[in-house]
């Protein structure tokens, strides 16, 4: 379980602390299915019916794919992607000797980027996962296109059966197009949003094509959501939304994720799209940023340590390394580090963590510590968990929807406007 540290906020808080009275009523609110946004709660319940439903055939489409194909394209944008390639990139930096390559596209609109896509691709077999509740949205929607033309020069008539779509069960584009196609889908649940998704088929088919286990992820999460379901100040998710709407009651609007693996970087932006779209609205909201460490002590670090004061910083950090690289001895000690030979590198970058904690703090950064079992699937699962719980708390307590992103959709309607879509105005 998800375990938080608040001693490096404590001297910032109100007198009266974290007001774990609200966030126990944001959570009854939220379990009733009272709350605004109720209809888009299924997340809640989604590890256990993703397991009684989908998930065997995610499994058997994904060994389908690791067969066959030599990499996976994902076609999505924001939910639609963030959160497998937060997961991919945080498990499976690397690729094993038998990993497909996973890529994302229609993210964005960079032709350069695309074409950079394409040359790494080069002539290799592969599949294409197309992840969109509607299939309108343009950035995947070109994607696809392109992709569908290029599938069908490169595998004519067997072009279909290398396309699966993540979609809507009943309706929309993209599901009228996968009908007539026969292509194989999988269901974005009505009931859960495209950030609150990773444990639907749109998060669990490119991770486990690219070696994650799922099932264990899955099981895995299916404990933390029990765990999570404390109704006492104990529950660290209590603790994390209760401790952050204090600082930002307190004039500290701009949190700060944090961690010291490179690999956790994608994570990151899956947490500021979750954090981000559930309570950046009605004028309110936390503004979610993310660091890399100990990189950006060395760029970034200045701010943070002298900057202006409206920063809260909370760092994950993992109980448990999954590699041993100790520092050797050296005969002519000339660069002067004998006195951490025999150390792990791991215990080093610890005792670097704590160092950096006690310098923010004392420079007047409020610092929360968040930490997880290890690097591996229970440790993603437990992460995701407490992230969703805490993020539809803390929105509850804030008195936003944490469930709706209205704003969303401001600049696509320009952007169709501009671009000459029919009806568009």
């Amino acid at each position: 379980m998800v375990q938080l540290d608040l001693s490096g906020a404590q001297s910032f808080f109100t007198q009266a602390g974290p007001d774990y009275a609200a966030a126990a009523r944001a959570h009854e609110v939220l379990a009733s299915g009272t709350g605004l946004g109720a209809d888009f709660t299924g997340w809640l319940s989604l590890p256990r019916k993703i397991k009684e439903t989908e998930l065997d055939r995610i499994c058997k489409a994904a060994e389908l794919i690791r067969s066959r194909s030599k990499a996976l394209v994902v076609i999505g944008i924001g939910g639609s992607y963030l959160g497998a390639r937060g997961a991919i990139e945080l498990l499976r930096p690397v690729p094993g000797k038998d990993d497909p390559k996973v890529f994302f596209v229609g993210n964005g609109l960079s032709a350069d980027a695309l074409a950079d896509t394409l040359s790494l691709l080069g002539d290799c077999d592969y599949d294409v996962n197309v992840i969109s509740k509607s299939g309108t949205t343009l950035e995947p929607a070109v994607s696809f296109r392109i992709f569908r033309e290029l599938l069908k020069k490169k595998y004519g008539d067997e072009a279909d059966q290398h396309i699966f779509a993540t979609t809507d069960a009943h309706r929309g584009v993209l599901k009228s197009l996968a009908d007539a196609s026969g292509w194989e889908s999988f269901v974005v649940p009505d009931d859960v949003g495209g950030r609150f998704s990773i444990f639907s088929a749109v998060g669990l088919l490119p991770m486990a094509v690219a070696g994650i286990d799922v099932r264990k992820v899955i099981d895995a999460a299916i404990r933390e959501f029990e765990a999570l379901d404390l109704r006492s100040p104990g529950n660290p998710a209590w603790q994390y939304a209760a401790a952050r709407q204090n600082l930002y009651n307190k004039g500290f609007d701009v949190e700060i994720l944090g961690c010291y693996e490179p690999s956790f970087r994608f994570m990151a932006e899956w947490w500021k799209q979750l954090y981000g779209e559930s309570e950046g609205k009605d004028l309110k909201g936390i503004f979610p940023a993310s660091v890399e460490f100990t990189a950006d002590l060395h760029s970034m670090g200045q701010y943070i340590q002298q900057g202006r004061r409206a920063l809260m910083e909370s760092i994950v950090r993992f109980r448990r390394s999954l590699s041993s690289c100790p520092v050797p001895d050296s005969a002519d000690n000339a660069d002067g580090l004998n006195y951490i030979a025999g150390r792990d590198l791991a215990d080093i970058c610890n005792v670097a963590a704590d160092a950096v904690r006690e310098a923010h703090v004392s420079g007047g950064v409020p610092n929360l510590v968040i930490s997880c079992s290890a690097r591996d699937e229970e440790g993603l699962a437990e992460l995701v968990c407490f992230f969703e719980l805490a993020c539809a708390i803390s929105g509850y307590m804030s008195g936003v929807n944490p469930f709706d992103q209205p704003g969303v959709e401001a600049y696509k309607k320009n952007m169709f406007r501009m671009l000459g879509k029919p009806g568009a105005v």
